[in-house]
């Protein structure tokens, strides 16, 4: 079995698998948007100025189907990498997907001071945020598990999450 997180910029992803890894000892941590950077050499904000959205979404395709072919991983996706039906196919059929669901004020706080956002760009607000959810929220909302995580600490998310997993 598989474990992936999915969400928002800012909904704590990478926090909550790094928190989730220890408390499963039987699992990994592998971060899609890592992998991408590591395979291309080059940060997302800049694979994103030099090869454009298209490409960077192309190789977190890739990425999700070589990282499915393993067990025992907890996934941590980009934001928008559950908006791609064949990457919401893979991850459904082939891990528990939680999506990690944060309000945009909260959003907002946690990664105001961010620089490394290429989808909010100088638009920066809550109402972008606000916006991009809302786009997303269909598609997040098919997650096999919803986790609310305003407010909480990663240790309370990742027990409610071990809870979940396990009255499953």
């Amino acid at each position: 079995m598989n474990i992936t997180l999915t969400g928002m910029m800012g909904s704590g992803k990478t926090t909550v698998g790094i928190e989730l890894e220890k408390a499963l000892k039987d699992f990994s941590l592998v971060d899609v948007d890592s992998q991408i950077v590591e395979r291309n050499g080059l940060s997302i904000p800049a694979i994103f100025e030099k090869f454009g959205e298209k490409y960077f979404r192309e190789e977190e395709t890739r990425v999700i189907e070589e990282i499915l072919e393993k067990d025992n991983l907890i996934i941590s996706t980009g934001g928008g990498a559950f908006e791609n039906p064949a990457n919401r196919k893979l991850l459904l059929e082939k891990s528990r997907v939680i999506y990690l669901k944060t309000s945009p004020e909260v959003i907002f706080e946690r990664i105001k001071h961010e620089t490394h956002r290429p989808l909010l760009g100088k638009d920066f607000s809550t109402e972008k945020i606000s916006a991009i959810i809302e786009k997303r929220r269909a598609n997040y909302e098919l997650a096999h598990l919803t986790i609310d995580t305003d407010f909480k600490s990663p240790y309370n998310i990742v027990t409610e999450i071990i809870e979940c997993l396990n009255c499953a």
